[in-house]
């Protein structure tokens, strides 16, 4: 059986020693009160709860799924995820980053990602309820009436009532214009919704007293487009004035989906027959308001990525130290036993190294776009936070799709450390591969992500928002240059982060005489950038070990050294690769007639 314990350390190291995010919060208004101590207060006890409490469920939840009953459109969830539920709400996890006004505790995101993680790793699929939650809180604060707000934000912040998001359709994912759930107005301001949402995750349950969903639909005399859609807040039960649940709406679960992983997490078909519906936002403006929401859950998907990479990693570590197979090429390494821990062969070596460094930066680089949420909603400087709005819209895709093709390939590599006990199940590994697969796909495939930030966030603005953070790589590599210890973790950040400009201009005057060109290299174009990312946060992680190597706690930091090295030795050429396909264009992929790419 799999098991799970909180990377502290490394999270404190990031935190206040990499991104001194501490320092940070007290610049920023109402954040004054997040110092290190209660940073510190609130990850300890999220461990806890994560590990003595969560992770137990895991694989026996995995192995129980949820069960639904056609006679009440009803879903029971797992044994224990109730119970588990009520903890957290008890201990006021549902509300820690949300607004005081409506009953949340005010601390920052910068805090609320490291506890995502945790939660992510112990347990994906019960984590995934209060995610969605969030998610819709965040819908409806943002966007909401103050009507609004004081009816359904109190109960989703206390965590009684629970959220959704409800867009894809049978006939439509990707493309929501193709959407047919309809919205006719009523004479009392509400609107009757008709229509059928698929894989609505969290749809139904037994968890809270209260389910709040988040419809997109259209009014009938709207545009048959993207641009006619609208927002709904569609509650399972009417509110009742006092905020009690009143009597039942017409929106059911019809079924839920049989799934290859996180089957603790109901995934739900949504009929909605006439249910009473309110507009959130304005008429025909859903989708600006829905990708609140969806922006959120893509940064969740992320870190879905980061929290499943790190939790095989941590099993496939204690199996490769304690599993005796075989001697070391080059001599017994461990000669008073039968044979030597496989953690000495090199290629399990580098299947380890390779979850390690990519959990390690996107760790990193997950809790620094936390920060940057932070900074755009709360400081003072109108550039300071227009600036990290752009670098949070810019590096929401490499977040979503990186992370996550990364976190599926250090589950896979975890599994693979087990040789024939990772396919088997008893041993826990093969469900985080079956977890985090679906990590790559919804929210917006990986695909999907790479052509927006190729297509939306980079070539649309003319590199705009990709040069703020290019200007970042730059100023850091710039002042290191005379730095001889840090030279060879700088330079190829530094070579490639000004090839980048080149090869970005190149395909955008390719895709003036063909669209199909930002398609073709959409892909290669976010892990080319991807690893930009990373690079440049192991060089800055590689600096803060170098002076601290010789310390009290030296075997930290030189193992965030030997990481480093692995990491560029081993992952970051990649982008030769990456660079060469580029540079084919789209010629190779469109060649094929449709009908040529099979003969039977």
């Amino acid at each position: 059986m799999a098991n799970y314990k909180a990377p502290m350390r490394d999270m404190k190291f990031v935190l206040f020693e990499l991104l001194q995010a501490d320092q940070k919060m007290a610049t920023l208004p109402g954040l004054e009160e997040a110092t290190a101590d209660v940073f510190e207060q609130y990850l300890e006890a999220a461990a806890q709860f994560c590990e003595s409490e969560l992770a137990p469920l895991n694989r026996a939840a995995d192995e129980e799924g949820c069960t639904y009953d056609a006679a009440s459109h009803s879903v029971k969830t797992p044994a224990g995820f109730k119970e588990a539920y009520q903890q957290f709400c008890e201990l006021g996890f549902t509300s820690i980053d949300c607004d005081p006004d409506y009953g949340g505790q005010g601390m920052p995101k910068t805090l609320s990602f490291p506890m995502m993680e945790m939660m992510n790793s112990a347990n994906v699929a019960w984590a995934m309820y209060p995610g969605l939650s969030h998610g819709a809180y965040s819908a409806i604060h943002a966007h909401g009436t103050d009507e609004q707000k004081a009816q359904y934000l109190p109960k989703l912040v206390d965590g009684s009532w629970t959220g959704t998001m409800c867009l894809t359709e049978p006939h439509c994912g990707t493309d929501l214009g193709l959407l047919k759930t309809k919205a006719e107005p009523n004479a009392d301001g509400s609107y009757s919704i008709t229509g059928t949402k698929i894989f609505i995750s969290a749809g139904e349950h037994d968890m809270s007293d209260n389910i709040i969903h988040l419809v997109l639909a259209r009014l009938p005399d709207s545009p048959k487009d993207i641009k006619g859609i609208s927002l709904f807040i569609v509650p399972k039960f009417m509110p009742n004035a006092d905020g009690s649940v009143g009597e039942r709406n017409s929106v059911y679960c019809g079924a839920i989906e049989h799934k290859m992983g996180i089957k603790a997490n109901a995934t739900a078909v949504i009929n909605l027959d006439g249910a009473k519906g309110y507009l959130i936002g304005e008429v025909n403006k859903g989708m600006s308001c829905m990708f609140t929401m969806m922006n959120a859950a893509r940064l969740g998907c992320g870190m879905q990525g980061l929290a499943i990479g790190e939790a095989s990693f941590q099993n496939a570590l204690t199996y490769a130290k304690e599993r005796l197979q075989m001697r070391a090429l080059g001599g017994a390494q461990a000669p008073e036993k039968a044979a030597d821990p496989i953690i000495v062969h090199p290629d399990v070596r580098r299947m380890l190294l390779t979850g390690k460094a990519y959990t390690e930066a996107g760790r990193a680089f997950s809790t620094w776009l936390a920060m940057l949420l932070d900074v755009e909603e709360r400081a003072t400087n109108e550039e300071e936070r227009k600036d990290a709005a752009d670098l949070v819209a810019l590096l929401t895709p490499i977040a979503k799709a990186f992370m996550t093709d990364n976190g599926y390939i250090a589950a896979n590599m975890g599994m693979q450390v087990y040789g024939g006990h990772g396919f088997i199940r008893e041993w826990g590994m093969e469900q985080y591969v079956r977890d985090c697969r679906i990590s790559q796909i919804y929210e917006g495939t990986n695909g999907i992500q790479a052509l927006d930030l190729l297509g939306r966030k980079i070539l649309l603005d003319q590199g705009q928002k990709l040069r703020k953070f290019t200007k970042l790589v730059h100023k850091f590599c710039e002042a290191e240059a005379g730095n001889a210890e840090l030279a060879e973790f700088i330079a190829p950040v530094a070579k490639l982060n000004k090839e980048l400009g080149d090869i970005t201009m190149a395909i955008g005057m390719q895709a003036m005489q063909n669209q199909q060109e930002v398609g073709a290299a959409s892909v290669d174009y976010l892990r080319l950038l991807g690893h930009l990312v990373y690079g440049y946060f192991w060089a800055r992680m590689v600096k803060l070990a170098l002076a601290q190597q010789n310390g009290n706690e030296a075997d930290f930091y030189k193992a965030k050294i030997s990481t480093a090295r692995f990491y560029f030795a081993r992952l970051f050429p990649e982008v030769e690769a990456l660079k060469l396909q580029l540079k084919a264009g789209a010629q190779s992929m469109l060649a094929l007639d449709a009908e040529h790419f099979g003969f039977y």
